[in-house]
C-alpha cells in the first residue's frame, strides 16, 4: 500500500483454483456482481446482509436515515445484542462445546474455553457489573492486558448496553485520566499488573495515578484481575477484587436488547490536534461489518483457527479479535506478549502449535520479524512447520513490497493469498482490501474496495482524479460500520470527517492515495494531516509536541514531524528550542533522554521520538509559521531544496540537520 506509481508492470499473484473454488466469494464475476447488487440498490443490499449475518430481536423495518447528514443512522428501529450475537446464538446453534478463544500467555502457557464457558464467564462479569450500579448507557472504561478476561469485559459491557472503552496497556497515567474524564466511565476494569516479554508491568498503579490527576470524580469503582499476584494499592471503598466481584454471581444474565444505534464502544484515536478524539461506533452496523469482514476477507470456515495478533486497545484488536470472528462461530487465538519473547520464532512456533490457518499481523511486526530472521537462522520461517496456513494478513499501515514479498515466500509458502487491508478506527472495519479467492493481488497495494464501499480519489476541490494520478482518499457513500459521532463534539466530527472543501457529502479518509491507471488498484501514499503513522498506531503530531512543551522548565518551543524507518514504517523526529543554550555531546543525549521519559509519562512509551534534534530556533516564516515541510526533509537527511526565501532564518536548517 505504499509507494509513489511506476511504469513497470505490477507483479501479480493470481489466487489458486483451489481456493478461488472454495472462497466464500468465488471470482471476480462474484465479487463484480456484489458490487452491482450495491450499486443498483445500496439499502436492499446492506438490508439483506444485515438480516443474513445478524439475529435481530426486533426486526428493523428503516435501513438508512439520512435526515441529519452527516449523523447517519443504520437499521435504527431494529434492536439486538452484540454479545447474544457472539455467544449465546453459538451455543443455540450447538457450537456450545466448540473451542471460542485458545489463549496463549507470554511465558506460553495455554488456556482454551469453549461458547458455553465464555457464555458463562461474560454472563457472571456483566451480573457483576450490574452488582457495581452499571446499566444500560453507562460507560466503562477497561485497561487491561490481552487475555480471555478482558474479551470478556468487553462481551459483559455489550451484554447489559453499557458502553465500553478500552484503553492500551502501553498508554500513561495522564492519557488513562484524559479517556476517563472525557468519557465519564462509572466502573474501571483492570488488572495488578500485565505481562510482556517475560516483565511485568503495573496497571493497577496507573490506574490509582490517573486518579489523583483529578477530573474523574464519574469513577466509583476499579474492579482488579489478579494477573501476577503482585501487591497493589487497595482503596476498600473503591476497589473490588474481580474475583470477589464475580462470587455467587449466577452464569446467566439476560441480554439488554438494545436499539443498533446504541454506542457499542468508544475508542480514542490521535487527531491533527492534540486532543485525543472519541470515535463513537454503533451495534447493529459495527457487528454487521464485523462479521461481514471477517467471513469475506478471511473467508472463515467452520474449522479454522484464526490468529489476529492485535491487541484489544486497538480497533483492530475489537473487531477481529472481540466481535468478528466470535460472531461468526470462529475458534480463534487471543495472545500476550511480543513477537521477539522469548525469541523471535514466538509467532512461528505458535502458528505450528496451534495449527493456525489465518494469521493476520502487522507490517512493522513482519519487518522485525525478518531482520531476526536474517541475522539468526535459527528463528527463521523455514525451520517451522507453517503447513496448516492457508491464509496471510496485514494491518496497520501500507506494507512495502519487500517484506510482502517475504511473508508471502517464507511464511506463506508462496501458497497463501495476502489480504492487505486498509481501514481506520472510524471505518469500523476493512474498507480496500484483497478477497482470496477473487482478486489477482500487487505487492504494496490494497487492491480493490470492498463490495458495498464506494471509495475514490479525488482533488482539493472534491472532484475524482484520474487513474494514474495521486490525490486525496474519500468514500462517496455513508456504510453501516462508520464512525458515528466523535463523544461529546458533533462540531469537530463534521469538520474532521465531512470538510465543507467536499460540501459535507464526502467521508474524508485523511489519507493519500493513487490508482493505478490499468487495474484501479488503490495504493495508500500516507497521511495528509499531522498524524504520523508508527508501527500502525497513529500519532497526532500536535499531541507529541504539546507533551514536550509541557515540560516548562526545560522545553521551550518544539516540533514534531514523521521521518520513513525501516521497522515502524514511520518514525517520529522531534525539533526541540530549550530554555538554555544548545547543548551538545553528553549533554544533548541526557536531555534528550529527559523528554523522551516525558513523553512516556505523558502519553505512553510508543509516543517516545525516535530522534530528538535541538537547535537554537524553528525554521519560521516572517509571520511567525512553523515551517514543518521543510522539517520533514531534514529529518530524512534530504538537502533542502524548496524555496526558503520566505524563512526567517535560513541558516536554522543546517543546524537542525546535525542530529545529537
Amino acid at each position: 500500500m505504499s509507494g509513489a506509481e511506476t511504469t513497470q508492470e505490477p507483479k501479480l499473484y493470481h489466487p489458486s483454483e483451489a481456493t478461488v473454488a472454495a472462497a466464500h466469494v468465488s471470482g471476480m464475476e462474484a465479487y463484480q456482481k456484489l458490487c452491482a447488487e450495491a450499486e443498483a440498490d445500496y439499502e436492499g443490499y446492506w438490508a439483506r446482509l444485515a438480516r443474513d449475518l445478524i439475529s435481530w430481536k426486533t426486526p428493523f423495518t428503516k435501513v438508512l436515515n439520512q435526515d441529519n447528514a452527516p449523523f447517519f443512522k443504520w437499521f435504527e428501529d431494529g434492536t439486538l445484542n452484540a454479545s447474544y450475537n457472539c455467544l449465546d446464538r453459538n451455543v443455540e446453534r450447538g457450537l456450545g462445546d466448540k473451542t471460542a478463544i485458545i489463549f496463549e500467555a507470554d511465558g506460553g502457557e495455554v488456556t482454551k474455553v469453549t461458547y458455553s464457558e465464555l457464555l458463562a464467564r461474560t454472563c457472571r462479569l456483566a451480573n457483576a457489573l450490574k452488582a457495581q450500579g452499571v446499566k444500560k448507557g453507562d460507560r466503562v472504561v477497561i485497561y487491561i492486558s490481552m487475555s480471555i478476561d478482558g474479551v470478556a469485559a468487553m462481551q459483559a459491557c455489550a451484554r447489559i448496553g453499557a458502553t465500553h472503552s478500552v484503553v492500551f496497556g502501553g498508554f500513561s497515567a495522564q492519557s488513562l485520566r484524559d479517556r476517563i474524564e472525557d468519557t465519564q466511565a462509572k466502573v474501571i476494569i483492570t488488572a495488578d499488573q500485565q505481562v510482556r516479554g517475560g516483565k511485568s508491568l503495573p496497571l493497577k498503579a496507573i490506574v490509582d495515578e490517573a486518579l489523583t490527576l483529578g477530573g474523574c470524580d464519574s469513577a466509583q469503582k476499579v474492579l482488579i484481575v489478579k494477573r501476577t499476584g503482585a501487591e497493589v494499592g487497595f482503596n476498600p471503598e473503591r476497589d473490588v477484587w474481580m474475583d470477589d466481584a464475580l462470587a455467587g454471581q449466577s452464569d446467566s444474565c439476560e441480554p439488554e436488547w438494545v436499539e443498533a444505534e446504541h454506542p457499542l464502544f468508544l475508542l480514542y484515536t490521535s487527531g491533527s490536534t492534540g486532543k485525543p478524539k472519541g470515535v463513537q461506533h454503533s451495534t447493529g452496523g459495527y457487528l454487521l461489518h464485523a462479521a461481514l469482514t471477517t467471513k469475506w476477507t478471511f473467508d472463515l470456515k467452520a474449522d479454522d483457527v484464526f490468529w489476529c495478533t492485535a491487541d484489544i486497545g486497538w480497533v483492530t484488536g475489537h473487531t477481529y479479535i472481540t466481535y468478528g470472528p466470535l460472531a461468526l462461530g470462529g475458534t480463534e487465538i487471543v495472545f500476550e506478549g511480543v513477537p521477539t519473547y522469548p525469541d523471535a520464532g514466538r509467532f512461528w512456533k505458535m502458528i505450528q502449535d496451534h495449527k493456525v490457518s489465518i494469521f493476520y499481523t502487522a507490517p512493522t511486526a513482519i519487518r522485525s520479524l525478518i531482520k531476526a530472521a536474517e541475522g539468526n537462522e535459527a528463528v527463521h520461517p523455514k525451520q517451522y512447520d507453517l503447513s496448516s496456513l492457508r491464509l496471510l494478513g496485514s494491518v496497520g499501515e501500507p506494507i512495502n513490497p519487500a517484506a510482502w514479498e517475504w511473508y508471502h515466500q517464507h511464511v506463506g509458502g508462496g501458497r497463501c493469498p495476502i489480504v492487505d487491508t486498509f481501514w481506520q478506527t472510524e471505518t469500523g472495519g476493512h474498507m480496500i482490501t484483497p478477497l482470496p479467492g477473487v482478486t489477482p493481488m500487487v505487492p504494496g497495494s490494497c487492491t480493490l474496495p470492498f463490495p458495498g464501499i464506494q471509495a475514490a480519489v479525488v482533488d482539493e476541490t472534491g472532484k475524482e482524479v484520474p487513474w494514474g494520478q495521486g490525490g486525496i482518499l474519500v468514500v462517496k457513500k455513508p456504510w453501516p460500520s462508520m464512525i458515528r459521532t466523535i463523544w461529546g463534539d458533533p462540531e469537530r466530527f463534521k469538520k474532521s470527517y465531512y470538510p465543507e472543501d467536499f460540501k459535507g457529502q464526502l467521508y474524508l479518509a485523511g489519507d493519500g492515495a493513487i490508482r493505478d491507471a490499468k487495474t484501479g488498484y488503490f495504493t495508500i501514499t500516507g497521511r495528509i494531516d499531522d498524524v504520523l503513522n508508527v508501527s500502525g498506531h497513529r500519532m497526532g503530531t500536535m499531541e507529541i509536541e504539546s507533551a514536550l512543551v509541557s515540560c516548562t522548565e526545560l522545553v521551550a518551543e518544539a516540533a514534531v514531524v514523521g521521518r520513513p524507518d525501516d521497522t515502524t514504517g514511520e518514525a517520529i523526529c522531534a525539533f526541540v528550542v530549550l530554555k538554555r543554550p544548545r547543548p551538545s555531546g553528553d549533554e544533548a543525549k541526557a536531555i534528550a533522554k529527559q523528554l523522551r521519559d516525558h513523553i512516556s509519562k505523558e502519553i505512553g512509551p510508543i509516543a517516545k521520538p525516535k530522534d530528538i534534534r535541538f537547535g537554537d530556533n524553528l525554521p519560521k516564516t516572517r509571520s511567525g509559521k512553523i515551517m514543518r515541510r521543510l522539517l520533514r526533509s531534514v529529518a530524512k537527511g534530504e538537502a533542502v531544496t524548496q524555496d526558503t526565501s520566505t524563512l526567517e532564518n535560513p541558516a536554522i536548517l543546517e543546524q537542525l540537520g546535525q542530529a545529537y
